[in-house]
């Protein structure tokens, strides 16, 4: 099992059919697939060898869904980059997996000197943008039309796809190694489970592509046949107009875009009559939204998965017909065919059903591990289950409800934030004596970060000054959108802050009791 595999069976199948629309730029089957090569050969004239790792610091665009088939096409690894993480983090998560080739494009090419100055092994930067080739970097397009089509080194099985980086609880970012076999079980597992995605269908790609939930759904859409269409990051304007203009049948969306999406002005007058199914994760969605972007998109079927990227995403599905039932509302559904999924005491033993301990998931789609980072491998995927962190339960009919997070995560807007980054940053500044960073209730993204701050002796904690100082060591989703000062902050017998006293005012009477 490969990535690239679809290639060759969409060259046989439909070689003239539309393979990628970006913008004013289409491509059919043949011509991307030729690309591809060519673009694998270009790799292997920089120096590329197997096993090499490939950054990708780009926005949407079809030159990133060709790097993501170039890159195994060349025998080497992608790791796509976090757009929205501080230049720090970024230079982290090059260096510590040795990144020595990375693609950006207008969005970020004025970062390349900081980022080669703080990840030295970084020695060939190739510019994907449209505007004017920056000094000292190659030229995608250039590098394409030179280079000769290239064989496919058939890269598959238990070898890398990719290294994809997600937020460390100690304060740095862990790379999660996950085989061509991981995002391919996940991929037909889901297919299996439910039809989430239409055959043949045309697939929009508004959420990152950075990001393993686009990437799951990018690859599902390869082995349906789809067209991928492009808009660079997500605006509910530019996600209307682009449903309408190419027929879109198929989306991904966290909540919080469903939401903005049929609350957009025009929303209820433009032509979506073509989308017919919406995916989406990171967190359920409100009967409320659900309710409106069902009268918005009446064509439409949705589909929630539950995952993480070290499960190349998808343990759970709660599919369309579940949806239907206002129980399972607030589930995020049964295990995918590919998945076994458990609920377990501290001690590894499973629990009777409709009792809570913590979500463990076992199958061919799990990681391979944490790129150099053995001992939180192991800690993670002791017994042979991939231990997630969270809590839930699973009632007698096998659907899983997720009730807390063990590992102090807040989800903000579909984007994962460990409170330990922030708290690191934040423990930083002279004026913090001590912080506990949780997630509390927002109307627009679901949760925020919220820090609670205990004061140093004879100084003054300005919640703008502490956001700003944050500024500069974590990315800007991650900064805290709200302050309280606090004297003490409750503590158990063995000195462990007690964040759960410290949500409890903030989510009594809430729908769902899940904050950091």
């Amino acid at each position: 099992m490969h990535i690239t595999q679809s290639l060759h069976a969409a060259r046989q199948r439909g070689p003239d059919r539309v393979a990628t629309v970006f913008g004013a730029r289409t491509r059919t089957v043949a011509e991307s697939v030729s690309r591809i090569a060519r673009l694998a050969g270009a790799l292997r004239s920089l120096g590329v060898a197997a096993g090499d790792r490939v950054g990708i610091y780009a926005l949407n665009s079809d030159r990133y869904h060709e790097l993501l088939m170039a890159v195994p096409w060349a025998d080497a690894v992608v790791n796509p980059v976090n757009v929205r993480w501080s230049l720090r983090e970024v230079a982290y998560s090059l260096a510590d997996c040795r990144t020595d080739v990375l693609v950006v494009d207008d969005a970020f090419a004025a970062a390349v000197p900081a980022l080669r100055e703080h990840a030295p092994n970084l020695r060939t930067v190739i510019f994907c943008g449209e505007g004017d080739l920056p000094e000292g970097m190659h030229s995608y397009e250039e590098l394409v039309a030179a280079a000769s089509e290239v064989d496919d080194a058939r890269r598959g099985g238990d070898e890398l796809y990719g290294v994809f980086y997600t937020g460390g609880t100690t304060g740095s970012p862990k790379g999660v190694m996950l085989s061509h076999r991981a995002c391919l079980a996940s991929a037909m597992g889901s297919m299996v489970t439910t039809d989430m995605l239409s055959r043949g269908g045309v697939l929009l790609h508004t959420a990152p592509m950075f990001h393993l939930a686009d990437i799951a759904a990018w690859t599902i859409g390869n082995l349906t046949g789809a067209t991928h269409v492009m808009v660079p990051s997500f605006a509910p304007a530019a996600v209307l107009a682009a449903i309408g203009e190419h027929r879109v049948t198929d989306v991904l969306l966290v909540p919080t875009m469903i939401q903005q999406l049929v609350d957009a002005p025009g929303a209820a007058t433009s032509e979506l009559s073509s989308l017919r199914r919406v995916m989406y994760g990171a967190s359920p969605i409100s009967e409320t939204v659900l309710a409106k972007a069902r009268t918005v998109l009446p064509n439409a079927r949705f589909t929630q998965a539950y995952g993480m990227t070290e499960l190349a995403p998808v343990a759970t599905l709660l599919t369309a017909a579940d949806h239907d039932d206002p129980a399972l509302t607030r589930s995020c559904g049964r295990p995918a065919v590919h998945a076994e999924v458990r609920v377990v005491d501290p001690d590894g033993a499973e629990v009777p059903r409709g009792r809570v301990g913590e979500i463990v998931v076992r199958g061919d789609h799990v990681m391979s591990g944490y790129w150099d980072k053995p001992e939180e491998t192991a800690t993670a995927l002791r017994g042979g289950w991939l231990h997630t962190g969270d809590a839930g339960y699973l009632d007698d009919a096998g659907y899983l409800f997720v009730v807390d997070r063990l590992k102090d995560m807040v989800v903000t807007g579909g984007e994962n934030v460990y409170t330990a980054e922030v708290e690191n940053a934040l423990a930083k500044h002279p004026a913090v004596a001590q912080v506990a960073v949780i997630g509390v209730p927002d109307a627009n993204w679901g949760e925020r970060v919220h820090a609670v701050v205990v004061p140093a002796p004879d100084t003054k904690a300005d919640p703008d000054e502490l956001r700003d100082f944050c500024r500069e060591h974590i990315a800007n989703y991650k900064l805290p959108r709200s302050f309280e000062f606090a004297d003490a902050l409750p503590v158990s017998g063995a000195g462990k802050i007690l964040k759960r006293e410290l949500r409890k005012p903030h989510w009594a009477g809430a729908e769902r009791g899940v904050g950091g």
